[in-house]
């Protein structure tokens, strides 16, 4: 597993990438999931972390659209 990306780093990659980068954290999001549902999670905080990295990468995306409608 990979440790959290830094936000600096987020905004070097392009759209693409970063539509990538989320999907992959959803899927990993959603494996998580199924992983505290039968108790074999390893790491509960890789949980948060992802959780907050979907969430960077989200606000990044929405930020370059409003700047892109201006």
């Amino acid at each position: 597993m990979k440790p959290m990306a830094n936000v600096a780093d987020l905004k070097t990659k392009s759209d693409d990438e970063l539509s990538t980068e989320l999907n992959n954290l959803k899927r990993e999001q959603f494996n998580l999931r199924f992983q505290a549902a039968t108790n074999q999670l390893e790491k509960p905080s890789r949980v948060r972390e992802v959780r907050r990295s979907i969430a960077q990468i989200m606000t990044l995306q929405s930020e370059r659209s409003r700047s892109a409608a201006k």
